[in-house]
């Protein structure tokens, strides 16, 4: 017998990826159910080659699944996660809410599988930001192999990053840039057509934002506490995928084609990195894929034992709803989801 399955904030971008993989993944579940607000309630959405149809979460009976994956923001989940648990069934959680909390595993499979097993503490499992799962994927096996000392990135993270509203703002204001309608920002705090801002999230009294902050303490408590980590996020005019600029600095020596080689053989990484044109990834051919992509691989002569990466992944798969699917896999390999009878 398959599990029982709640998507929670059905709705949303990341909510039907979410459905979208399940579905494609093959998950064994016996009954999936799309869950969002009363407002919401009958809308339909796709699960493979059946369509469900959403159900009020607020008036759900959680003891009827054994997981719930969540992306419904972070006060949704501060407020329901301890409800669902508390009725039996296991929370993956998309959300900033649970992330640093130390009783809450903050897990990336291919990264960090075995911190699954502190699941039992809390029942719940937290889905980090979207851009230190890309990063920390890249990252593993290099620090695996000679140690990372120090990371410092930028990131190029796309709209679908702040949701379905940031998506229509990018295409309203692109579309209205072209007949002189003005441009009112509303999502963004400055114009996002052909425009790149240096801000997402709140700013913290030091100057970074909490995205920023974030990629640090994210990647410190999934990869290791010792890693310095540094990061400039900007939003850019992209719809979907992100992308990271990033520049390592390493225990030990490790020349380019040894990364590359390296990187090729490590799970959910695909590396294209031709020197030549079109011999790279941009966030356009990463949509619709699960893996994480590595190109411009260089040695960097500016530190000692400097190397520098580009890392794209569409942020809405393994950014989010691929990574939430793969941890439900995770535990169901472990035995730490239990099947329904």
């Amino acid at each position: 017998m398959g599990v029982k399955i709640a998507v929670f904030g059905a709705t949303g971008a990341v909510g039907k990826e979410m459905l979208t993989i399940l579905a494609e993944r093959l998950f064994p579940a016996d009954e999936v159910h799309a869950l969002a607000s009363r407002k919401s309630m009958g809308v339909e959405l796709s699960y493979g080659d059946r369509t469900l149809r959403c159900k009020n979460a607020e008036t759900f009976d959680f003891s009827s699944v054994d997981l719930v994956l969540m992306s419904a923001g972070g006060d949704v989940s501060r407020e329901w996660a301890p409800k669902i648990t508390k009725a039996g069934a296991i929370v993956v959680d998309n959300s900033s809410a649970w992330r640093m909390d130390p009783d809450v595993p903050l897990v990336v499979p291919e990264v960090n599988l075995d911190a699954l097993d502190g699941v039992g503490k809390k029942r719940i499992i937290a889905n980090p930001n979207c851009s230190t799962i890309q990063l920390v994927v890249a990252l593993k096996p290099i620090h695996d192999r000679v140690g990372i000392k120090r990371v410092n990135c930028a990131t190029y993270q796309s709209v679908s990053g702040g949701g379905q509203a940031a998506m229509d703002e990018l295409w309203t204001q692109t579309k209205g840039i072209y007949v002189n309608d003005p441009i009112e920002p509303q999502t963004f705090t400055k114009q996002i057509a052909f425009n790149v801002i240096p801000h997402i999230d709140d700013f913290m009294e030091d100057g970074s934002t909490k995205e920023e902050w974030k990629m640090m303490v994210e990647t410190k408590k999934i990869l290791d506490t010792r890693i310095k980590l540094f990061a400039t996020c900007a939003r850019v005019p992209v719809f979907v995928g992100h992308s990271i600029a990033a520049h390592l600095e390493l225990d030990a020596p490790m020349s380019s084609g040894e990364a590359r080689d390296l990187l090729r053989e490590s799970p959910g990484l695909m590396v294209i990195d031709k020197r030549e044109d079109e011999g790279y990834i941009t966030p356009v051919e990463c949509v619709g894929e699960f893996a994480t992509f590595v190109s411009r691989v260089r040695e960097d002569p500016t530190v000692d034992n400097g190397l520098a990466l580009w890392i794209v992944s569409d942020n809405l798969r393994k950014g989010a709803a691929l990574n939430a699917v793969q941890i439900a896999e995770g535990l169901l390999n472990k035995g730490l989801l239990a099947r329904s009878a």
